[in-house]
């Protein structure tokens, strides 16, 4: 594509060389310079602990054509060594990222019913179990999310360590989709990925609210940054019109027992229709005669269409919102309720998410991503009334993010186990001692004491190790926060690292 009819999706920019350079020939947008070829468009995005303006020298030696950025003066820097590149300075890199890509793709999200999932708790379990309805309904669907992606028949682990990955990756995603026919794209829209304007123009159809809780201050600042950063995904429904090949007008899905609902809908505006769904308060689609265990789920589920029987593969009664909130989506799309069923009871469970692991020991060991603190409490409370003897938890809590949370999941365990392992969980380059510190001070607040109640063990294989030592016939053992990731980030270096096989490690260790 020439770089003069890219540039067209630009809302605003200023082509700092000559004129001349805007008939370059473009044939990739990246933003690192890594990832440059001949003829590419780089980006240079400042980031968090470097500045893509730095690469500059390195994406011209390697062929770009075409440099975007923000930094006037930098750019100027190569006006004359380099007289035939095009310069071209934006107010923001990222949208511009966001923009230029999807140009580049020829707006692949236009071409797809786009359903977004966005909230603190429930993210992933809503996007698996969706992604399952519509394979159950026969409707052809790619999904992008914290453990996976997918594409069709296509499933592959998401490795990166980002829930959202870039603009770039995002948006050639959406064209693989495009390309292989599919019908649907669900999206887990983090606040991260739409404060950062990765998600600009996906073109959402639904947005889905899951709850809102504490969590990521140390990116947003305050919880109403973190919040509006969410709401966002609602305020998309009002771009545009309904696509003309989808049934279904643009809607806006909120928990309805969420006490942020109301945001959520403000947000969405009146342009796009709303269902609401919950437990407690007055819900257009609902659950009754609710009956949970450790490893299965039943309820009625109540909708406008009727009502039918499920009987789900899931733990924990908050599944009966991740579920409520996939089967509005499947009433959203005219799927049957016998195949919302069908595709609600396939789901054997999600990798990390109240995963039961077992190698013959005598106690119960579970393991679950639970690294907020109204999830942590979620899972407590779940195991407690289904523990006989001890509750056990081993967790930590991230290096160089939310502190304020850490003495609050100190309090928590406090609160609701018998006894805990503090340990790392990607301490990055934060002291790792310091960390389970502010997490010990909030479980010395409620009147535990280090030795007893309480370990503090950085090495999170030796803290597994230290809490089996410690179970007995009865107990139940809670390894949260890692759930299904692949690593553990200490310093900047990611070591592999799975928590399920951790666990069956230790284990054997006990038991032969």
């Amino acid at each position: 594509m020439k770089l003069s009819n890219l540039l067209e999706a630009l809302p605003s920019f200023e082509l700092l060389s000559h004129q001349s350079a805007a008939s370059n020939e473009i044939t990739s947008v990246v933003y690192s310079s890594r990832e440059v070829t001949q003829d590419a468009l780089f980006v240079a995005v400042v980031g968090f602990h470097t500045d893509g303006h730095f690469f500059i020298a390195d994406a011209l030696s390697k062929g770009a054509t075409a440099i975007v950025g923000t930094n006037r003066a930098k750019l100027e820097n190569y006006l004359d060594s380099a007289k035939d590149i095009a310069f071209i300075l934006v107010e923001d890199e990222r949208t511009a990222l966001a923009h230029l890509t999807a140009c580049l793709h020829d707006y692949p999200a236009q071409k797809l019913g786009v359903i977004g999932v966005t909230g603190t708790d429930g993210k992933t379990t809503t996007t698996f179990l969706i992604s399952a309805l519509l394979d159950a309904a026969c409707l052809s669907n790619g999904l992008m999310g914290t453990v996976d992606f997918k594409i069709g028949s296509r499933r592959w682990s998401n490795a990166t360590r980002q829930t959202t990955p870039e603009a770039a990756e995002v948006q050639s995603l959406l064209s693989q989709m495009v390309t292989e026919n599919i019908r649907y794209a669900i999206l887990e829209s983090t606040s991260h990925a739409l404060a950062l304007r990765k998600l600009v123009d996906c073109f959402y159809d639904i947005a889905v609210l899951t709850n809102i809780t504490h969590e990521h201050l140390e990116f947003h600042d305050t919880f109403e940054n973190y919040r509006l950063a969410k709401s966002q995904l609602f305020s998309y429904l009002n771009e545009g019109s309904s696509k003309p090949f989808l049934s279904f007008p643009k809607t806006a899905i909120v928990n309805a027992d969420d006490p942020h609902a109301g945001i959520f809908r403000e947000a969405a505006g009146d342009k796009p229709q709303h269902l609401t769904y919950g437990i407690k308060n007055r819900a257009d689609v609902f659950a009754t005669d609710i009956y949970a265990s450790v490893t299965s789920l039943e309820y009625t589920l109540n909708t406008p269409k009727g009502l039918i029987p499920l009987k789900l593969k899931l733990a924990g009664d908050f599944n009966v919102y991740n579920s409520l909130a996939a089967a509005s989506v499947g009433l959203v799309l005219g799927i049957s309720l016998e195949q919302i069923k069908a595709g609600l009871e396939s789901v054997s469970g999600v990798p990390g998410r109240m995963e039961v692991i077992e190698e013959g020991q005598p106690f119960s060991v579970i393991v679950d991503y639970a690294h907020t603190p109204e999830s942590l409490a979620k899972v407590l409370n779940i195991l407690r009334p289904l523990t006989s003897s001890k509750l056990i938890v081993v967790f930590g809590s991230a290096g160089e993010r939310d502190r304020a949370k850490r003495p609050m999941q100190g309090a928590i365990a406090a609160t609701h186990a018998d006894f805990a392992v503090f340990t790392n969980e990607d301490p990055r380059l934060e002291d790792e001692n310091f960390i389970l510190d502010e997490i010990a001070a909030g479980a010395e607040t409620n009147g535990w004491h280090n030795g007893q109640q309480f370990l503090k063990i950085p090495d999170r294989r030796t803290a597994i190790e230290a809490a089996f030592s410690r179970a007995k016939a009865g107990d139940t053992v809670l390894l949260a926060g890692k759930g299904h990731e692949q690593s553990i980030i200490i310093g900047t270096e990611k070591v592999p690292w799975d928590e399920r096989d951790a666990a069956r490690a230790a284990i054997k260790k006990f038991i032969a």
